[in-house]
C-alpha cells in the first residue's frame, strides 16, 4: 500500500523518517521529565508531610 513517490521518493521517506524520529524523541523527553518532576514532587510532599507531623 506504499504510494508512487517516483523521483521524490528518497526525499519523501527522509521527511517521514526525520518526523517520526523527532516525534519520538520529544515523547522520549517528555516522559524522561515527567518521572524527574514527579520523583520531585514526591520529595516535597515528603518533606511537606514530615514537618507537619
Amino acid at each position: 500500500m506504499i504510494p508512487d513517490l517516483g523521483n521524490y521518493a528518497t526525499e519523501v521517506l527522509t521527511a517521514y523518517a526525520l518526523s517520526v524520529g523527532l516525534l519520538v524523541g520529544l515523547i522520549a523527553l517528555s516522559l524522561r521529565r515527567a518521572r524527574k518532576v514527579r520523583a520531585q514532587l514526591a520529595e516535597v510532599e515528603d518533606r511537606r508531610n514530615r514537618a507537619n507531623v
